[in-house]
Parts: C-alpha cells; sequence; structure tokens
C-alpha cells in the first residue's frame, strides 16, 4: 500500500471520529424529550371541601310514652305514612280510667259541699242582720264555705290531672311523617320518665332530609352558610345530588386525642335540595361543598405546575426554599417552535383537575402537560421536544 493511500485512509478514519464524536455531544447536550401539550384555557373554576357523613331525616322525632303503662295495640308499622294527631299507640288505661272516675267522684263531693256551705253562709247571715247570730258565728260559716271552695278547686285539679294521664295512654303523631323505626312490641312495657326517654317508635319527615358530614379542622375555616354542595351517595351510583350548608359545628369531634391517628373534624350539615325518593336515613354519601368561585380565569391542569430553581432577583410569589438554600418558584413550560421554555407562573385556585393561572402565561399558548417524569426532573429552560399526540388529538385531526 502507498503511503498516500495510508495518509487519506486515516484523514477518512479521523473525520467518521470526527462526526460521531460531534453527534453524540449533540445527542448528549441536545436531547429530544417526548412530551405532551395543552392549551392555556380561560372558564370558571371552582374550590371545593370534601368530607363523608350520612344521611338523615332534618326533623326526627322519637315518640316516647309519658306515663309507664302496658302497650296494648300498635296501630302502624314500620314505614307507614301517617298524619299529624294520627293514633299510633294505645297504652293500658285501665288504673288511669279508674282514677278519673274517682276524681270526677271528688268533684261532684266537693260541689255539693260548697253548695250546702254557701247555704249555710246565706241563712247564718240572714239570721246575723236579725241580730239572731253572732258575729262568730258568721265567720266560722264564712270560713266553712271558703275551705269548701279551695276543696272544690283541689277536685277539679286532680280531675284535669286524671284526664291528663288518661289522654297519655294514646301516643298521637306530633307531625306527618313516616314510621322509620319501632323500639317496642305490644305486650311491652313502656316507662314513662321525665329524665330518661324510652322511645316507642320514630316518626321523621323525609321530604326535607340533611347530611351530617365531618369536615377537616383545616378545611372547615374556608366553608360559609349558603355554601352550593354536590353530594353522591354510596347507594346511588352516578347520582349527584344538589344541597346547601345548613349548619356549621362550633366545638370539634377528636378521635385517637393523645395519639399519632389523632384526627380532629367538624360535623357540618348540608340540606338537600334535590328531591330523590331513594334516599334513605343512615346511607353513606361525601360531599363536595363549593366554597370559591372564580370566574373567567385563565388555568392549566395541574400537573402542568411544578417547583423549579429561580435566579435571584425573580419575583419573591409562590416560591420556596429547596435544601441548599436556593429560591424555588412555580413555573410551566412553555412549547415554542419545539422547545421548551421555563415560565414562572403565580397560581391561585384550583380544583380536582384543574389550577387557575393569575399571571405568567397567556390564553392559547401551549404548554407541557405530560409526562409527569418530563416535567418535574428532565425539562430544563431550552430542552428539545417532541410533541406526542394524544389518543384525543389523533381522533380529532383524522376527523378533519
Amino acid at each position: 500500500m502507498s503511503k498516500t493511500l495510508k495518509v487519506i485512509i486515516g484523514f477518512v478514519i479521523v473525520a467518521i471520529i470526527a462526526v460521531m464524536v460531534v453527534i453524540n455531544l449533540k445527542k448528549s447536550h441536545g436531547k429530544t424529550i417526548e412530551v405532551t401539550t395543552t392549551e392555556v384555557q380561560r372558564g370558571d373554576l371552582t374550590k371545593t371541601v370534601s368530607g363523608s357523613g350520612y344521611v338523615q331525616p332534618e326533623v326526627d322525632v322519637q315518640i316516647s310514652a309519658r306515663i309507664s303503662a302496658e302497650i296494648m295495640k300498635i296501630h302502624v308499622k314500620e314505614g307507614d305514612l301517617v298524619e299529624k294527631g294520627q293514633l299510633l299507640v294505645e297504652l293500658d288505661s285501665k288504673f288511669y280510667e279508674a282514677n278519673r272516675e274517682k276524681a270526677e267522684s271528688g268533684v261532684m263531693s266537693a260541689q255539693a259541699s260548697l253548695k250546702k256551705a254557701e247555704a249555710d253562709y246565706a241563712r247564718v247571715q240572714d239570721l246575723f242582720k236579725q241580730s239572731l247570730a253572732s258575729q262568730a258565728e258568721l265567720d266560722a260559716k264564712e270560713a266553712e264555705m271558703l275551705l269548701a271552695q279551695s276543696q272544690l278547686r283541689q277536685a277539679e285539679a286532680s280531675l284535669r290531672e286524671a284526664d291528663d294521664n288518661l289522654d297519655k295512654t294514646r301516643l298521637l303523631a306530633p307531625m306527618d311523617g313516616v314510621v322509620t323505626k319501632l323500639n317496642k312490641e305490644e305486650g311491652e312495657i313502656a316507662v314513662g320518665s321525665q329524665f330518661q326517654a324510652d322511645p316507642v317508635m320514630t316518626v321523621s319527615d323525609l321530604s326535607r332530609m340533611e347530611v351530617l358530614a365531618e369536615i377537616d379542622e383545616n378545611d372547615v375555616v374556608l366553608v360559609s352558610l349558603g355554601d352550593a354542595t354536590k353530594i353522591e351517595v354510596d347507594a346511588i351510583p352516578d347520582t349527584l345530588l344538589g344541597g346547601v350548608v345548613s349548619e356549621i359545628a362550633h366545638e370539634a369531634t377528636t378521635r385517637g386525642r393523645g395519639t399519632q391517628e389523632q384526627v380532629t373534624n367538624f360535623e357540618v350539615k348540608v340540606f338537600v335540595t334535590s328531591k330523590f325518593e331513594q334516599l334513605r336515613p343512615g346511607m353513606s354519601c361525601t360531599v363536595d361543598i363549593s366554597t370559591q368561585t372564580n370566574e373567567g380565569v385563565l388555568h392549566v391542569p395541574i400537573q402542568c405546575v411544578t417547583m423549579r430553581d429561580v435566579e435571584p432577583d425573580s419575583s419573591e410569589e409562590s416560591t420556596e426554599q429547596n435544601e441548599n438554600g436556593n429560591k424555588r418558584k412555580e413555573v410551566v413550560f412553555v412549547v415554542e417552535n419545539d422547545v421548551a421554555k421555563v415560565v414562572p407562573v403565580e397560581t391561585g385556585i384550583s380544583d380536582d383537575t384543574n389550577i387557575e393561572i393569575i399571571s405568567g402565561v397567556e390564553e392559547g399558548q401551549i404548554v407541557v402537560n405530560g409526562s409527569y417524569r418530563a416535567i418535574s426532573r428532565e425539562l430544563k429552560d431550552g430542552s428539545q421536544v417532541k410533541v406526542k399526540k394524544t389518543a384525543d388529538a389523533a381522533k380529532e385531526e383524522d376527523s378533519d
């Protein structure tokens, strides 16, 4: 092989190596990252607070006996519709009927005694006017008459009490509603007490239902009376009911106090505005309370926003410090001409999928929304990107 040929071959080999080095350098410094994108859109965003709870009637009345007696007859069963004043339960009334008869006899006796005392007083008064009776005799008859009047009032009071006790042997519906629970059977004793209720049954107004939900202490400060609420009942899938916040507890309920599992919640009542016949007391449900709505705001999917290091003179808003003390800021990656640019943004409220962008980008700009790995680690300011078509985008192109 000639010397000239060897030189030419050497130059070719060097050139090939140089080209490969350049290509590798470009690959290492200008690696194209595959991403998905979306547009910055304008619309309404609603911040929500969630909690779990159960359905209950707004008005729920426990029917208890006010006297102690055997249950003779129950006129309703669970699920029956009842009207206000309807007879529900009859208690054994024999004892109270006898007491009433005794009290009535006492009234009649007191009336007779009063009539006699009044006649005696009138007779002695006439004699006194004729000076045929002394003042002492007149005073004595007047005292007898006043005593008879007092005894009549006592007898009448006893009769009213006996009537009241007799009426208490008939338990009546206090309102229109539905019998939702029976606690006693015929033949059992209904115990009447002023201090401890012994419910015979429960009558509920199922036309007005509410949800008793538990809201985390960090979220309850955002909730206000009248806030619109969406209710999802576990037993009724794919159905959203409407409601409004009607009551917020002022005292917390705490479970696991003093342990790592301690949970502090506040009870919030939500009145159900939707009419739904299948709703039953005790059903489990979740509530999403709308605490704030911003209309016509810029927003992007939540995953578009990430935290990155910023220059020392950058805005202080939406920043935090990393382990090295460097300031980090919320940013999005705006794509222009297949290049990703880091753009700091100021964010506002968010819902389950989107977050409000107060400043930093404009409506219609293209921002990266995937993958998570690209957004959180791989992308840098000036990174070359290749936009991957999503299934939805491909369908739109085919339809065009």
